[in-house]
């Protein structure tokens, strides 16, 4: 059979669950990922020579690292090139490009430090995300930024902030295509802390005055992502789970939550937060990583609780309504396959999940059917989902299958080796 034969058989096969794969599948090709630009440098960018700090570490020493601007953009390109599905570029601050021997700090970077990204994504009819960068750098004083005790610091910090915002403003007014602004900062205690509610409000009063640079709440999207420990900040961080909900509830009419799947306890998960969020926020941003018993950001692969924050996102009819980002970093394989691995399975989970026949099993929960939800939960499971994933795939004009890795095969030998 052919490629096409195996999606017509396989549609009908999902029709007999009330499930419409070309809709399923035209759904998708609209639905924007924001691809994440660290993954093939990590994390270091362009302002620093120095190593990467702050509560974040990548492991690995695979050669071939990106280490200039035209590196990077080859290696993300190459990237698109591989992966299905409608993209968006996420860019740290870090990444800003000086030319002509110029040099500003992160407090006085502009939107002209990042022209290139805008070209990127012009030329790829996409838009931008950003990220202000608070690690890596040495006004972390003392592994604290917007929640130092020492007003200089805390004053550098509120600064990059706000000309990230204006940043973010320029990214939205070139593109024409709304930019999530995220503040993280990993601000904690190594050890049990004698004071937890000070940092706190420093915290607070540092993006509040981050946010007080005007922009269009339409058009840039500031978020605040939490995190509940990191290396080196073990016992205590100032951006808690607790702390950035509350924030963003009590700021909604300019703030957005953002959850990152890897920050939170080893019990936790994600899936079942979504839901709960939407309940509450018009809008709300993720970040989809793969932790392994901490915040590894390991690749994201097609696995069980993937595919479950994807299905908490379609089945709450909610596409519209979450911005999803990738974040990840593995230097321990070849970076370009890494990155490509990931944005595949998310793109998979999503597909995965806009062929679920969502509807028929709410029917089933909500008549307390719950022996045949059952049943038809586990039944879903082997569906013949594979010839959905290569038809989506062929339609977007790149492999459904593991052939792509024989480009980048090809990539490595002649562009990354002779880095």
């Amino acid at each position: 059979m052919t490629t096409k034969e195996r999606y017509e058989s396989a549609k009908a096969v999902y029709a007999k669950y009330g499930v419409d794969t070309d809709k399923a599948i035209e759904i998708l090709k609209k639905a924007p990922v924001s691809v994440h630009c660290w993954q093939g440098d990590d994390v270091i960018g362009f302002d620093h020579d120095g190593p990467l700090t702050g509560g974040i570490q990548t492991t690995g020493n695979y050669p071939g690292k990106a280490t200039t601007p035209e590196q990077l953009f080859a290696d993300m390109e190459k990237v698109l090139s591989l992966t299905p599905g409608k993209k968006k570029i996420n860019v740290h601050a870090c990444y800003a490009i000086f030319e002509d021997g110029e040099f500003v700090d992160r407090d006085k970077i502009e939107p002209k430090h990042f022209q290139k990204w805008v070209d990127l994504a012009k030329k790829y009819d996409t838009g931008l995300d950003f990220n202000p960068t608070f690690f890596s750098h040495p006004m972390v004083k003392d592994g604290l930024t917007l929640s130092s005790p020492d007003e200089a610091t805390r004053k550098f910090w509120i600064e990059h902030g706000k000309a990230c915002i204006r940043i973010s403003k320029y990214f939205a007014e070139q593109t024409g295509i709304p930019c999530v602004m995220n503040i993280w900062t990993g601000d904690g205690f190594k050890d049990v802390p004698a004071d937890r509610m000070g940092p706190r409000m420093r915290y607070k009063d540092s993006i509040e005055q981050i946010l007080s640079e005007p922009y269009d709440f339409n058009m840039v999207k500031p978020c605040v992502e939490s995190k509940v420990f990191g290396i080196g900040v073990e016992s205590y961080t100032a951006g808690s789970a607790e702390f950035a909900l509350c924030f963003a509830a009590e700021h909604k009419d300019k703030c957005l939550p953002l959850m990152d799947n890897g920050h939170y306890h080893p019990t936790e998960v994600v899936s079942d937060k979504v839901p709960a969020l939407l309940t509450f926020f018009d809008e709300i941003a993720l970040h989809i990583t793969r932790p392994v018993r901490w915040d590894s950001d390991h690749v994201v692969l097609f696995d069980d609780e993937t595919k479950e924050i994807a299905k908490e996102i379609v089945r709450n009819d909610a596409m519209d309504r979450v911005y999803m980002a990738l974040d990840y970093f593995d230097a321990s394989i070849n970076r370009i396959s890494a990155w490509t691995v990931g944005v595949r399975s998310w793109e998979k989970a999503l597909l995965n999940a806009l062929c679920t026949p969502n509807a028929a099993l709410k029917k089933l929960q909500d008549e307390n059917k719950l022996t045949e939800l059952m049943v038809m939960q586990e039944e879903a499971k082997t569906l013949p989902f594979g010839d959905i994933w290569k038809e989506f795939c062929e339609e977007c004009g790149v492999a459904g299958d593991e052939s792509w890795y024989e480009e980048v095969k090809k990539y490595e030998e002649e562009v990354l080796s002779k880095r």
